[in-house]
């Protein structure tokens, strides 16, 4: 019996799964770069760094981080389509009435009550807004705003209030984006020991 040059099946299933393992673990090491617009990009996982936000952040990033925390505790979803379920945005930790600041300059579009939540939208040119959800907010609509300044402060919203979050959303001409590849890296990340990981 001749030997088929192919190769068996579950070699091609294992040489498949080595290879995403080795994106998963290469990837997040890898720059970042803003995706290209309706780009179904994930880059899941959690990256925690302390200290101030603007200070820390790569000046080479278009945005900075909008917390002083950069846990990401769930990552952008792509939606099959326009209305299809799915996470349009990242939602970062952060303690209830800590600081959020504006990922770049921009004009303040909207700042009020979106369904019992409040939310901060930026417009900052060339088809491209931000979103801060579960925000009290310090500026209002029409206001300019640089990176870095003060918007709001997380509040009660989008995550529960024992695990408070603010959610970071992207948009580009309209169509919603992933808004991690528009972020710097952390500047350090937190090693943590094995007893604290929740998995």
């Amino acid at each position: 019996m001749r030997r088929s040059p192919l190769l068996p099946r579950r070699q091609v299933g294992f040489l498949v799964l080595l290879v995403a393992l080795v994106v998963a673990l290469v990837g997040p090491l890898l720059p970042a770069r803003p995706a290209a617009v309706g780009a179904g990009t994930v880059r899941a996982g959690t990256v925690r760094a302390a200290g101030p936000v603007a200070a820390e952040d790569d000046l080479a990033s278009p945005w900075v981080w909008p917390t002083g925390t950069h846990e990401v505790v769930r990552p952008w979803e792509a939606p099959a389509d326009e209305y299809a379920a799915g996470h349009r945005g990242i939602d970062l930790a952060a303690p209830l009435g800590a600081p959020t600041v504006a990922v770049a300059d921009g004009t303040v579009s909207f700042a009020g009550q979106v369904a019992g939540r409040g939310v901060v939208t930026i417009d900052h040119g060339d088809g491209l807004v931000s979103t801060l959800d579960s925000v009290e907010p310090s500026v209002s609509t029409g206001e300019t705003v640089q990176q870095g300044a003060a918007v709001g402060v997380v509040a009660v919203g989008h995550c529960p209030v024992t695990d408070p979050c603010v959610h970071l959303g992207a948009r580009v001409d309209g169509r919603y984006v992933d808004p991690l590849p528009f972020l710097p890296p952390a500047a350090w990340p937190v090693l943590l020991p094995e007893s604290a990981w929740p998995g």
